[in-house]
């Protein structure tokens, strides 16, 4: 069984949240105690915090998440928080060495963005056991996990299959022949990726080769697409879903060397850098962007508070419920994501500092950003 999340309540709740958790440090919310309450409830500072990232194919996870989660951590706690860090390059024992590690060091709370969701299942009871809340990241962890932050990635999955749609306008028909190129059979999200873009496309187009990409690797993705163009032939491909910008990468090296020059609209996800060069080119249709501080922000929150024992801020804080399937009614926050293509990088990824112009229109891009309106 996939993670479910209770749409009742996300439909009503995420989006409020996700408006009031805006501007990171600045979302902190307050105990609804006297002041006497708040110095009480502050007291204990000094945390460790744990946290195990996943991988390093996706550039987000050291580039975004890990150093937003380490700053905020050391805001909340005035100084005093320390951040143990590890990545397990999606080595799934490795991580699970990791996890015994954290808990021989003692570490007040875990957030963890599980390599396997399955098999860290046993990890996260013993951390449980030692006494260690695990907040899961991102991918939801099987397990007796305390609290989980992510995305709605039912809803990743819908706004890249609705974007194909519309890169492919009128051409968009049950003769339209799409290739699915969806990621690893490792992560949870991946079929609600999978899932939500198939309720978009499956009546509208036709589905001619699908694939799970292993470990999510763009070499993986590149070898799949180039058994679909063997199979349906490169110039009869209207349109590909890649689940994420890595693959979307890999798709496109796999359309390029055979010989295709007219590239059709490829999709994505995680606004990479590289990505959003491909779409100033046009070479990329479209990324979803994530806006990885307030997920990184709240996942600092949630494990400050829980491991301050401050149980009414936490619960305000984690509004929605999730099921895991081992897990029912897990403490959530999901946070909303919006398509990103060529006229929305000003008003996204710029906007929020994610990058400068000048980190994207470099001497190669000049003049696609030119094109683009991307001035510095």
């Amino acid at each position: 069984m996939n993670p479910r999340t209770k749409r009742a309540v996300l439909v009503g709740m995420a989006s409020a949240m996700a408006v009031a958790l805006t501007g990171c440090s600045s979302s902190w919310i307050e105990p609804d105690n006297d002041a006497a309450g708040k110095a009480s409830a502050r007291q204990n500072q000094d945390l460790k915090i744990g946290v195990l990232m996943p991988e390093k194919e996706t550039a987000r996870y050291e580039k975004f998440d890990y150093p937003h989660i380490k700053k905020e951590v050391e805001d909340l706690t005035s100084g005093k928080g320390r951040v143990l860090y590890a990545n397990a390059e999606q080595n799934a024992k490795r991580q699970e060495r990791q996890v015994d590690q954290m808990i021989a060091d003692r570490v007040d709370v875990l957030i963890l963005d599980a390599v396997n969701s399955k098999s860290i299942a046993g990890s996260v009871k013993r951390a449980k056991d030692a006494g260690i809340p695990v907040i899961a990241y991102d991918r939801l962890a099987e397990g007796p996990v305390d609290g989980y932050v992510s995305f709605d990635s039912d809803q990743v999955g819908h706004v890249q299959g609705m974007a194909l749609l519309k890169a492919l306008g009128t051409k968009a028909s049950k003769n339209s022949r799409i290739v699915m190129m969806n990621g690893s059979v490792t992560d949870p999200n991946a079929a609600l990726y999978k899932d939500g873009a198939l309720a978009e496309l499956k009546d509208q187009v036709t589905i001619s080769k699908s694939y799970d990409t292993v470990d999510w690797k763009p070499e993986n993705a590149r070898a799949n697409m180039a058994a679909a163009i063997q199979a349906v032939g490169a110039q009869n491909i209207a349109g590909v879903y890649s689940a994420n910008d890595g693959m979307a990468g890999g798709v496109i090296a796999a359309l390029k060397a055979a010989g295709v020059t007219d590239l059709p609209p490829v999709t994505g996800q995680d606004a990479e850098l590289a990505a959003v060069q491909r779409i100033v080119t046009g070479e990329q249709y479209m990324t979803v962007y994530k806006p990885y501080p307030e997920e990184a922000s709240t996942a600092a929150q949630m494990a400050v508070l829980i491991a301050q024992q401050r149980d009414i801020e936490f619960n305000a804080l984690t509004k929605d419920r999730v099921d895991s399937p081992t897990t029912p009614d897990v403490p959530s926050l999901l946070v909303q994501v919006v398509p990103l293509t060529r006229s929305s990088i000003k008003s996204t990824v710029v906007k929020d500092g994610i990058y400068k112009v000048g980190d994207i229109c470099t001497a190669k891009y000049a003049a696609a950003c030119a094109a683009a309106g991307l001035t510095k």
